[in-house]
């Protein structure tokens, strides 16, 4: 069975530069799917604008006819704030067998050793950086060094031979798409299509929301 990609978010609003990287990953690295998570409370940034119903509905909109893309509401519907090693323990008892590919941007990556239980992680899924072209990492933590050492991997086909604990870079389309910019421009009265897909600002719109 083919692997399948766990990408974790906000998502409020999700827009174009979260789902290249989720069609990306799918296509690039030949996943069977890419689920997408919006988080209840990252523990990294301040409280969501909109209910998570809200971000849930323009999620599913927003990948509706994408069906390698399926959008995964298991954090909303836990309270507190959404850690990611919570998630991948639900996820893998859903998925015991399966290859798990948790897709994580370069700049979090750098931080992974202040996740919390972060060394669990790689007991429950691969773990996917998003690498912009010509950079490198810059590792701030011995341990998450000497972690990336011992389990990166070159060959993408390293992912589907084990259920987890591999590391794997990989460049995907970087738009340079914030969901900041976007409540910003809704709250200006301003347009903030082509930013997101088409259902998602009509959805906006519908709903009045970020204004």
């Amino acid at each position: 069975m083919k692997p399948t990609g766990i990408l974790g978010g906000t998502f409020d609003p999700v827009h174009c530069g979260h789902l290249r990287i989720a069609l990306d990953a799918l296509q690039m690295l030949d996943l069977q799917q890419v689920r997408l998570l919006p988080c209840q409370q990252s523990p990294l940034r301040e409280a969501p604008h909109v209910s998570g119903a809200h971000r849930l509905a323009m999620l599913e909109a927003a990948i509706a006819g994408e069906p390698g893309l399926v959008a995964d509401g298991r954090e909303l519907r836990r309270a507190g704030r959404s850690f990611t090693v919570d998630t991948l323990h639900d996820l893998r008892a859903d998925y015991p067998d399966a290859s798990l590919c948790l897709i994580v941007g370069m700049d979090a990556f750098i931080d992974f050793a202040s996740w919390k239980d972060w060394q669990q992680i790689f007991s429950l899924a691969h773990v996917l950086v998003v690498q912009r072209p010509g950079s490198e990492l810059q590792f701030q933590d011995a341990d998450l060094r000497r972690e990336y050492e011992q389990r990166h991997c070159q060959q993408v086909s390293e992912l589907g031979n084990e259920t987890a604990g591999k590391i794997y870079l990989f460049e995907a389309s970087r738009l340079e798409i914030s969901a900041t910019r976007i409540r910003a421009l809704v709250a200006a009265g301003k347009s903030a299509r082509y930013l997101l897909p088409d259902p998602v600002w009509e959805y906006i719109q519908q709903h009045g929301l970020y204004q």
